[in-house]
């Protein structure tokens, strides 16, 4: 859990009404900044789940993605694509995982200049206990019941497809 800042007035509307004094109205800055907040403390309240587990959210994500995938294996290339992360965060991502035993590398038999990334049975394991733990706390969205955690999806989908993330349907 994030410390909390514990202040006696909202910093971000506070911000929000300087710069309508200063700039004129935008409604973007403050929920751009709010975002970010938001980005802040859900980070730090998932990663202090899977720390126990010697995992940040990110390698998380990656074992996850590992648990859905048909062999257990993918491309470190898939990876990279699927998280929306860079090359470089993926293999630093990925030998983290190696050298905690969560994950095996191998060289991609389909593309010699390719590797495989594939979950180890104690990756499996601690996955499903990170997992049920993040589950526990709702992921840090506690706050919000099921139809909110829906409107949020469907109110940040549209900035996802104009950030062309994913072919819209």
């Amino acid at each position: 859990m994030p410390k909390p800042l514990s202040l006696a007035f909202d910093p971000i509307a506070r911000a929000d009404e300087h710069w309508k004094q200063r700039w004129g109205s935008v409604p973007s800055m403050a929920a751009i900044t709010s975002i970010m907040r938001a980005h802040q403390i859900l980070l730090a309240e998932v990663d202090a789940v899977v720390k126990p587990y010697e995992l940040t959210f990110a390698r998380y994500e990656a074992l996850v993605l590992l648990t859905f995938s048909k062999a257990g294996e993918l491309p470190m290339s898939k990876i990279g694509e699927r998280l929306m992360v860079h090359p470089t965060s993926v293999t630093n991502t990925v030998d983290r995982l190696v050298r905690s035993g969560l994950v095996d590398k191998r060289p991609n038999p389909n593309d010699g200049r390719g590797t495989l990334a594939s979950i180890t049975a104690k990756g499996r394991e601690v996955c499903d206990a990170a997992t049920r733990d993040l589950m526990a706390m709702d992921f840090g969205l506690g706050v919000y019941d099921a139809e909110e955690c829906a409107e949020i999806f469907a109110m940040l989908r549209p900035l996802r497809v104009a950030a062309h993330d994913f072919a819209d349907e």
